[in-house]
């Protein structure tokens, strides 16, 4: 078994005790001995399991903070999930002389221009801004030895792919590309072959390491007009802390001034309010001081939030994998969670066949007294007074 202690310099072994972790999780035991031998890799593992520092660590640990040269990129789609990579980097890194910096889309060039000056070691940022940079002659790559793709199967999509394959090319020739995700369709893993040599795939489907926690899959049947009440009622319930999703980006501001207008604490997150904006959302929601985030599928990539205690879909998942991804921000690294559908009688159908494939119990739950009941809740009061 993989020792930190024998494996890590002495800063990431300080964290590590620090963090009171016990042993490595499965995907940073089969991940870390490949990235720490320049093996290409691609990875596929479930929400919540270290996905992020099994790369991260053996990045750390090839490192040369003597050198002034940029030694590794880190490419993620969202400016939310970069930020919180570099927050885990940053304490990871304490002590190490190992510099880092982020370049996101919709973020002033010139203050990011002035990071560059600094010569950071480790680079991490959204696609289009990186390539703009590169190909500005601004970020310099002949150095760089390591690209890592987080969330892999979210950059090697249309609107990106064309920027990840410059900025890949962009590297040395016999650079190391990994990447991470936690579902992988088979069209995503033949891009990400195409962009690595001889990778080593690596397949966690359940996580032994961690202790499991008990993720409840419930769902509420309704009109689609119905769904906003029933939003308000679980905003209602005590002790919550609720991350509900919307595709359509437009009805997110009308949801959350409609739950504002009752009085509840709400924010809202998507691609199109601006930097600080989405920033200071993502903060007041892990601190607690707003009771339900109501996002677009930017925060169900990678967004690692303590204590979300229930994930409502109120818009139906366009697929499998996104309910998968979505349903993953609760019951993370043991902890319990709620995950509840709003949905039609069509969407009710496709809930159930979702929960077939997955291998999970999907069960129907009413509103009575304000609390989420059985649905046979009202008639077992009735029998009792009768």
């Amino acid at each position: 078994m993989l020792t930190i202690q024998e494996t890590f310099k002495p800063f990431i072994h300080d964290v590590w005790e620090k963090s009171g972790f016990s042993r490595p999780t499965s995907i940073q035991e089969a991940a870390i001995p490949a990235i720490l031998d320049g093996r290409d890799l691609i990875a596929e593992s479930p929400t919540g399991t270290g996905k992020t520092l099994a790369y991260l660590l053996p990045v750390l640990e090839k490192v040369d903070s003597s050198s002034q040269a940029l030694q590794a990129v880190v490419l993620a789609s969202s400016q939310e999930l970069i930020m919180q990579v570099y927050q885990e980097f940053q304490k990871w890194s304490e002590g190490s002389g190992i510099r880092g910096a982020t370049f996101i889309g919709g973020a002033n060039v010139k203050r990011q221009l002035e990071k560059l000056k600094k010569k950071p070691h480790i680079v991490f940022g959204t696609p289009g801004r990186m390539n703009e940079l590169i190909k500005q002659k601004k970020l310099k790559m002949h150095e760089v030895k390591t690209i890592v793709l987080d969330e892999g199967d979210q950059l090697l999509v249309r609107e990106h792919f064309g920027p990840v394959l410059d900025i890949v090319k962009s590297a040395l020739k016999d650079r190391q590309v990994v990447l991470f995700s936690a579902t992988m369709k088979q069209e995503t893993e033949q891009l990400a072959k195409n962009l690595t040599e001889n990778p080593e795939v690596i397949r966690i489907t359940k996580d032994e390491a961690i202790e499991q926690g008990t993720v409840e899959h419930i769902y509420f049947s309704c009109e689609p007009r119905e769904k906003m009440l029933l939003l308000e009622k679980i905003a209602r319930l005590d002790g919550i802390k609720v991350l509900a999703f919307i595709n359509d980006i437009t009805e997110i501001p009308v949801i959350t001034a409609k739950l504002q207008f009752k009085e509840l604490s709400v924010g809202l997150l998507h691609s199109e309010i601006g930097k600080m904006d989405r920033q200071k959302a993502v903060k007041d929601f892990r601190d607690g001081k707003i009771k339900i985030l109501v996002a677009t599928d930017v925060a169900a990539r990678g967004l690692d939030i303590q204590g979300v205690t229930h994930v409502v879909h109120v818009d139906f998942p366009k697929d499998i994998d996104q309910y998968i991804h979505r349903s993953g921000r609760t019951g993370r690294m043991g902890a319990n969670g709620t995950v509840i559908s709003l949905v039609t009688e069509r969407e009710e159908r496709e809930l159930k066949a979702y929960g077939r494939k997955l291998g999970v119990a999907v069960e129907k739950r009413i509103f009575y007294k304000g609390k989420i009941a059985v649905e046979n809740a009202r008639e077992l009061e009735r029998a009792k007074k009768r």
